[in-house]
């Protein structure tokens, strides 16, 4: 029988890019590209739904609805597209859009019933609850928590909460909300049916870490946060029963030395291997994706390698299905960067392939 880190058969998969739109800039909405898991070929990248600023995207599980947090008609919104077309060759029609009303959003996902949308305002430091119907559109902002105070410790970036990604625990009874100016996990409990949210606990961060996105083990039992402003990760064992995260280790992913030679280093985002034998976390300003791998027994992370992403300003990166290869956006040099992934080592290598996609800020498949 196949296993997780076992390479899947060959296919075209679709995927998906959420990028920046300045004035004047190259890109303009999302765009669509096939990417080819037999030849490891990113291919087709073209335009799929014109917008402002469609940063961060996700997918409703049943595989018809795209979420975008955008700019529609001047106001921030959660914007909703019906995903129509063949596997490699879809195509994306607008559906639905709701006014996010606390300023925009700096992540969006969607609960794993597939009832309700949630999003992170990093301005407004808030968390909002958006309701869907059975087809997966928008129907309501059904509600809105604002986080507490910032913790203070970095000047100019922890005066405030800072909520920066939203997801759900295995069980879809908890969202967690990584807040990069209260360096804690804010968590929730979730009530799907009902749009709301209650809130639940914290997981602490180290002091000044600024925790920016997180990502649960294949197995639930444990969760991984990266802190932004320290370059680190935590990681958590996490009590599924009572909703509740323990740290248990907290590693860098650059060494000093190395962040002392750039002129500026943030960690933007985290992703765990389907294996679950492997985390990578992006740094921007080195540029970079550093690899651990996972102590099957505790969780704790060791590192394997910093691979440079052949590009400028990862803000975001992403495993394809099949666990083989890994796209690395360059936000500055309007790139995505392709590697395979070592199944047995969880080392990177560069193949040589990258595609230009615009200000890209979100990979997703």
């Amino acid at each position: 029988m196949a296993t997780a880190c076992q390479p899947a058969a060959a296919e075209v998969v679709d995927v998906w890019f959420g990028t920046s739109t300045p004035r004047g800039g190259l890109s303009k909405g999302i765009y669509h590209g096939a990417f080819d898991t037999d030849a490891g070929k990113l291919r087709n990248v073209e335009l799929a739904a014109e917008i402002s600023g469609p940063g961060f995207l996700a997918k409703h599980p049943n595989g018809k609805m795209l979420y975008a947090v955008a700019t529609k008609d001047g106001t921030p919104s959660v914007v909703a597209y019906r995903i129509d077309g063949e596997q490699g060759k879809q195509t994306l029609a607008e559906d639905s859009a709701v006014a996010i009303g606390d300023g925009g959003a700096a992540h969006v996902s969607v609960s794993r019933d597939g009832k309700v949308v949630l999003t992170a305002q990093y301005g407004g430091g808030s968390t909002a609850c958006f309701r869907l119907d059975e087809s997966g559109s928008l129907i309501e902002r059904s509600d809105l928590q604002e986080h507490p105070a910032g913790s203070g410790v970095v000047p100019g970036r922890q005066e405030t909460a800072h909520a920066h990604w939203t997801g759900t625990s295995p069980d879809d009874r908890f969202v967690f909300v990584p807040d990069l100016g209260m360096d804690k996990v804010v968590i929730y409990q979730l009530n799907s049916s009902a749009g709301t949210l209650k809130p639940h606990g914290y997981g602490v961060c180290p002091p000044g870490g600024g925790p920016r996105h997180m990502k649960f083990s294949p197995d639930g039992k444990r969760a991984y946060v990266l802190n932004e402003l320290a370059l680190s990760v935590t990681v958590f064992d996490y009590d599924a029963e009572a909703g509740k995260m323990t740290p248990v280790q907290t590693i860098e992913t650059l060494p000093e030395s190395v962040k002392a030679n750039e002129v500026f280093n943030s960690a933007s985002e985290i992703r765990v291997h389907p294996s679950g034998r492997f985390v990578y976390s992006a740094n921007r300003g080195n540029d970079s994706i550093t690899a651990y791998s996972v102590d099957e027994a505790t969780g704790r992370l060791s590192l394997i390698e910093v691979e440079p992403i052949h590009g400028a300003w990862p803000r975001n990166f992403n495993i394809d299905p099949s666990g083989r290869y890994l796209l690395a956006a360059g936000k500055n040099t309007n790139s995505v960067s392709v590697f395979t992934i070592d199944q047995n080592t969880g080392s990177l290598q560069f193949t040589r392939d990258a595609v230009f996609v615009p200000q890209s800020i979100c990979v997703m498949f």
